[in-house]
């Protein structure tokens, strides 16, 4: 997600504040192209009957991209899961259930899949959903030409990395149409969250004979083409978008809305305040207000899989010096920034994998892993004239700090700012952009210092540990570090579990000795909703479900 949340692409993942949500989010990790709100909102009043059920959102940016292999991030992804469908969907139990595929076949290695399509699965224009519809997809997500952040979720298959990295040919996929309705997926090793991954947005199916005659049948809601619960009926960028259940679902009779109005505000006061008039159904919650409202006991609390970071890029001075950036890292509160800056509840972050996986032994794989990195304002500046003095620095280069425009990612860095001056007498200046604007620039490098978030793509820790891995494209820091890139392709490859887990504890050991990131929370969903809507799914691992989502 690189869920960067916020899951950037927030999540990433995985961004924004669902940001997975951002998640979507995010976020796991989580900004709109306008100032602080779209198009004036409909009001209610006047059009529920007309419309029906209608449910009323804030998307919080304008989506990346509606192209499943592009928009890799909360802001996109949690829209997209609600307009198309994979082989799998995770269902409200948070578990991959048939949803294109209905059933499917596992050879006795573990490395074949066999997925049977539905008969009745269709496109909202009525063409059948064919096993070369997938076949298409995912090799056009491996694809290098298509520059997806996502490819990365596809190197299990046979032949993808290669195809990926220009080592091999996309005839190399491990992917095949048996018939219209039977795909078969040949892996290079098995892999336990298979059926989770492939719910993912990345593995969504594109309609090969409209993307063909339209190579950008995603960007407007006329071109738009859904297999999902809902499809896209208008889209008013930066503004507003509406969907409307779609008839040609192969469930929906089981789809109980009628239409989703989103909105897309950026900024979470104004977000709660027309949640307040009636004008939204679900609002994050600002971070001036969360101790009142948590106290008042309206607030919902859910877990989810990801982590809220900042980045140092090697590649611009100061932070090519390891102990500068442990002196930066070390200066850092995490306590105070989750108590009195965004007061939500969240955890405070002090390695890089979140709460909530299991290792071999049953235990939780960040109480086994431990705390990586300590507040130590002393320690933190005796790094600092270490590493300066390594550099010849006799003063440190400028530095600035950069947030993708939200008014909780400008608290923290607000709040970053002061501990930077009081933990190591150095002034950070700060910068801010449009989410979209931000993204490019970070993934290009632009920054010496910058937020990120991460939103889990599938249920199991080395989706947070391959992120940095030599020129992997959620890495944005340019860091690299062959013996941590050998352990999580290791850990990739093990099918002895306490070895892999032994593998993957080594790897977040080796990244924070280096220190390319700062933590500084995981991820939660705290939101405000209304008493008469029921059945929204937040998956801790995975994207916005509205399929079952109900308002009377």
């Amino acid at each position: 997600m690189n869920r960067e949340l916020m899951k950037e692409g927030e999540m990433m993942k995985k961004i924004g504040s669902l940001l997975m949500m951002c998640v979507l989010i995010f976020a796991l990790a989580a900004c709109t192209a306008t100032k602080d709100s779209g198009a004036e909102p409909e009001k209610k009043s006047s059009t529920a009957k007309e419309d029906g059920k209608v449910l009323y959102m804030n998307n919080g940016a304008e989506p990346t991209s509606f192209d499943p292999p592009i928009g890799f991030d909360s802001y996109s992804w949690n829209m997209l899961n609600n307009l198309m469908e994979g082989l799998t969907r995770l269902g409200k139990s948070d578990e991959p259930e048939g949803a294109m595929a209905e059933k499917w076949d596992i050879s006795e290695d573990k490395k074949v899949y066999t997925f049977h399509l539905r008969k009745d699965a269709k496109w909202s224009n009525g063409d059948d959903v064919k096993a070369s519809d997938f076949v298409f997809a995912w090799k056009r997500l491996l694809d290098p030409k298509t520059g997806s952040p996502a490819a990365f979720l596809g190197y299990f298959i046979q032949g993808g990395e290669e195809f990926n990295t220009g080592k091999g040919s996309a005839d190399q996929v491990g992917v095949k149409a048996l018939d219209d309705k039977t795909f078969e997926v040949t892996l290079k090793s098995p892999q336990a969250y298979f059926l989770s991954v492939v719910s993912n947005p990345a593995f969504f199916p594109i309609n090969e004979k409209v993307a063909t005659k339209n190579p950008k049948w995603f960007t407007e809601a006329d071109s738009f083409v859904a297999n999902g619960p809902f499809k896209l009926t208008q889209w008013k960028h930066n503004s507003n978008l509406v969907m409307e259940r779609n008839d040609q679902y192969w469930d929906a009779e089981n789809v109980k809305l009628d239409k989703v109005k989103w909105a897309i505000v950026e900024n979470t006061n104004t977000e709660y305040q027309m949640y307040q008039n009636g004008e939204l159904d679900v609002s994050e919650i600002p971070s001036d207000l969360s101790e009142k409202l948590l106290k008042d006991g309206d607030v919902h609390i859910e877990d989810q899989a990801g982590t809220y970071f900042y980045r140092f890029n090697l590649d611009k001075e100061p932070f090519q010096n390891k102990n500068i950036r442990k002196a930066f890292a070390m200066a850092v509160d995490q306590d105070q920034i989750v108590n009195f800056v965004t007061k939500n509840k969240e955890k405070p972050a002090r390695g890089f994998v979140s709460y909530g996986f299991k290792d071999a032994d049953g235990k939780d794989f960040r109480k086994t892993g431990g705390d990586l990195l300590k507040t130590d304002g002393k320690e933190a500046k005796a790094l600092l004239k270490k590493g300066m003095k390594e550099e010849g620095y006799k003063k440190l280069p400028a530095i600035t700090l950069t947030y993708s425009t939200d008014d909780t990612h400008k608290k923290i860095a607000e709040a970053l700012q002061q501990m930077f001056k009081e933990n190591l007498g150095v002034d950070v200046k700060l910068a801010n952009m449009e989410w979209n604007v931000f993204q490019e620039e970070q993934k290009a490098l632009k920054f010496q210092l910058s937020r990120s978030s991460f939103l889990a793509d599938y249920a199991d820790p080395i989706n947070f540990l391959e992120s940095f891995q030599t020129g992997h494209s959620m890495n944005r820091t340019a860091w690299s570090n062959k013996e941590y890139d050998e352990l999580i392709k290791q850990a990739m490859n093990e099918t002895d579990n306490k070895k892999r887990f032994e593998l993957m504890y080594k790897a977040e050991g080796i990244l924070f000795d280096e220190m390319p990131i700062i933590p500084i929370h995981f991820y939660n969903y705290v939101f405000l909703i209304k008493d008469n809507v029921s059945g929204i799914v937040r998956h801790p691992v995975g994207y916005l479900d509205l399929k079952w989502a109900d308002k009377q």
